[in-house]
This record gives structure tokens, sequence and C-alpha cells, in this order.
């Protein structure tokens, strides 16, 4: 296994560019495939990017909202009096990498964006106090839990078809969570992954003896420092009263936890905008005072500069898909020779490949959810099923698509060469794992 981890990330870093560079050349290949497949006119692609790139402003807003937010949360005072807790107690490399994985995981099925920081957070975190941890292993095995939000609470896909008047309801109905995320197959695979996915990042550790890459003490050092410095007013002013009264944050933290309350006792639903809603006043109350929060989230805004640059670029790419019908023609590849029983199976390897040109869980059902739904009518095939095929592409391939892990290596100061190697061969055990779940699920 060592051999096959060091091949992989050997290649990654020879071949893999910065993930700015990737969405650039990304964005050109949809071009061509759209100029040669679908015979589209260079300029109607280029107006179809051109428009679509500004498309998703909202969402990339929401997206960046939700992760810098998570931060707040996965940094707040109680949560890391509960990783250093859970920190003091791993002595061992391997260890080290196991607790990773499960908070990656754990904090990926409650919310996604919480995940993706408290991950890293820990990850590095153990890696600062375990001696002989491979650190790009270790942000990587953190990284690697993130898969678990396409079977969690926060599963873009299902939340949203299981919410009255979502966009494709006269289509396919209403599907309740409990024949999606809550399902028995789908309990049983987010159990399995649970389990063997920490097992199998251990495994890829360096033997005893072999070269190790151990974090830089300087990184924590340096950011020490930063947090040290923090928003300095003269001790007894109003101004420094305010700023850090408890009774401000109190009032505004009750005023946003009862209007959530109120929110869905009046049955209004869950989406990004009430989830953000939460986790910002939530942060507010876990802070305790107006100007500890403001400086958590300076600190939570530094590593969501990546995807604040990327996604307008991705949402170029999914117009450009849209609007030549590539997406369609993807996904009828792999549909045409489908059948009942193995269209969700097929979902889930044309979800994998589609996700590379879309990696948002919201956006590429937008693209493939239509034609998939389309099919499973047509088919007689599970309409649940099917969509947890297309959620549960997009979750395996974010283990190999860039754009996701920005904010772990924007904490970690690793570039994507050094981490990728390894979430390559997790995502080999990840596919596999949801082939056999989508199969099972489809058959039972």
């Amino acid at each position: 296994m060592t051999k096959l981890a060091n091949f992989f990330t050997e290649l990654m870093r020879r071949y893999l560019p910065d993930p700015f560079v990737f969405a650039i050349v990304l964005t050109l290949l949809t071009m061509v495939l759209a100029l040669v497949v679908e015979g589209q006119g260079p300029t109607d692609i280029v107006h179809a990017w051109g428009k679509g790139f500004w498309s998703l402003l909202a969402f990339t807003t929401q997206m960046a909202v939700i992760l810098a937010m998570g931060y707040v949360l996965a940094a707040a005072p109680v949560t890391d009096r509960l990783l250093n807790k859970i920190v003091s107690k791993v002595h061992r490399p391997r260890t080290a990498i196991i607790v990773a994985t499960l908070v990656g995981c754990v904090g990926s099925y409650l919310n996604w964006g919480f995940g993706l920081v408290i991950g890293g957070i820990i990850a590095k975190k153990l890696a600062l106090r375990v001696k002989g941890v491979h650190y790009p292993l270790i942000i990587a095995a953190a990284y690697s839990g993130f898969t678990m939000y396409g079977l969690g609470l926060s599963a873009s896909i299902p939340v949203l078809i299981s919410t009255k008047g979502h966009p494709m309801e006269a289509q396919m109905g209403v599907i309740p969570l409990s024949e999606t995320i809550f399902s028995a197959p789908m309990l049983v695979t987010s159990l399995v992954v649970l389990i063997t996915l920490p097992l199998l990042n251990t495994w890829l550790h360096p033997k005893q003896g072999d070269p190790v890459t151990e974090v830089d003490p300087a990184i924590d050092q340096g950011e020490q420092k930063k947090a040290a410095g923090g928003i300095l007013l003269e001790t007894g002013t109003l101004a420094h009263k305010l700023n850090n009264s408890r009774i401000i944050s109190g009032l505004i933290g009750i005023c946003g936890m009862a209007y959530v309350a109120s929110h869905f006792i009046r049955g209004g639903t869950l989406d990004l905008n009430i989830i953000n809603f939460f986790i910002l006043f939530l942060g507010v109350l876990l802070l305790g005072t107006p100007i500890a929060y403001v400086e958590k989230l300076n600190e939570g805004v530094k590593t969501i500069g990546g995807i604040i640059l990327q996604f307008p670029f991705y949402a170029g790419i999914m117009a450009i898909m849209h609007a030549s019908g590539l997406v369609t023609t993807i996904a009828k590849v792999f549909v045409d020779f489908s059948t009942a029983g193995t269209l969700p199976f097929w979902g889930l390897v044309s979800s994998f490949v589609i996700n590379f040109f879309a990696p948002s869980g919201g956006g590429h059902w937008v693209l493939q959810g239509p034609f998939m739904i389309d099919a499973a009518k047509a088919l007689g095939s599970s309409i649940a099923n099917t969509s947890m095929s297309v959620m549960l592409g997009n979750a395996w391939n974010d283990l190999v698509q860039p754009f996701w892990i920005l904010p772990a290596l924007a904490l970690s100061k690793l570039k994507l060469k050094d981490v990728m190697g390894y979430t390559v061969i997790m995502a080999i055990w990840i596919g596999i794992v949801y082939m056999v779940a989508i199969l099972a699920a489809s058959h039972l």
C-alpha cells in the first residue's frame, strides 16, 4: 500500500496543476467538447460561458458564508476545548489518522461546511502534538470524511427533493428522506464508510523507518501571533465595553435562535439560508462577545479565497454544458444501455464524470437531474435510488475534484499535489462501496 501511495503521490507531484489552473483547463476542455461533440459555434460557446459566469453568484456567497461561519463554529472555544481533549488522548500516528478521519466523517455527516473545516482543524492539532504523523496524509484523511456529506443531514439533493415546491416536484413528486439518506441501504452504507475509511487511511501511513513529512511547528506559532494581535482598543472605553459585551451577543443570539424555531414551527423548510442563519447566530452565542466573533470570522475568511475565485469558473462550465446539451449527451451514454435495475448504477458513474465539470450538489442536480428522472420513469426504476445515485456520484468525485479541498489546503498550508495522491486511493475504495450500495439498493 505504501508503494501505491508513493506512486500516486509522485504522479500528482509531476502532473497535477494548481486548483485554479485546473479550473481554467477544465473550462477550455468543456469549450472544445461543446464544439466537437455538440457542434456548437465558438461564439455561442463563449456567449453561454460569459452569460453563465456570474449566474451562481448568490449560491457562491452561500457557499462562502457556510464555510467561513462553519470555521467559526469549529474554532469556537467550546469546540476547541473538546478537540484539545480528544487530541490529548492520542499518542500514536495511526491513531491520529483514525481520529482525524472520524471527526471529518461525523462533522460532514452533520453539516458539510462544518465537517470540511473541523476535520482540517483537528488534523493540524494532531499533527502538531503526535510525533511521527505524516502531515500530508492526515490532512487528506480528514478531508476524505467529506464524502459522508452525500449520506448526511446536509446532502443537497435528498434535502431538496424532500421539500414541497422544489423545482422538479411536477416531474418526480416529493421524495421523503426516509427513502433516501434514511433508507436502510444508505444507513448501512454510512456505517460501512465510517468503519472502513479510517482503517484504509491508517494503512496508507508510512511504515516505521520510511520517510515522514511532519508539520512545521512555525505554522502554529505564526497563527498564534496573529490571533494575539486582535483589535486593540483602550480598556474602559465605551467602545471596548460594547465590543466585549456578552449581553449584546446573548440578546442577538437569542433573537436568531427564536427566528429559527419560529421558521420551523410555521412550516418552514430546511435550505441553505436557514442553515447559514442558524450557524451565524449559534456562533455568536458560542463566541460570547461581538469582537470575538469578528476576529474568529476574519480567520475563517482566509480559507475561502479559492472558493470565491473558482466557483464562477465552474458556473461558466455548467452554463456551457447546459446550453450545448453536453451534460445530456454524457448522461445518455450511460442511460442508453441501462435497465430498471442498473440505471442507478450508471447514474452513479455518470454523476462521477459530470462532477468534474459541476462540483456542486445543487448545480449538478439542475444539470443531470431532469434527464435521470425522465429515464427512471421510462424504465420503471426507483426515483429515490436514482436521485441518491447522482448524490453519491457527486460525493465520491469530490475526493478527486480539487475544488472543495481548498479550505483544507488553506488551513494546512499544503499544496494540492501533496495530498491528492492519497485521496485518489481513498476515492477508489469509496467508489467500490458506493457502487455496491447502489446496486444492492436497486435490487432490494
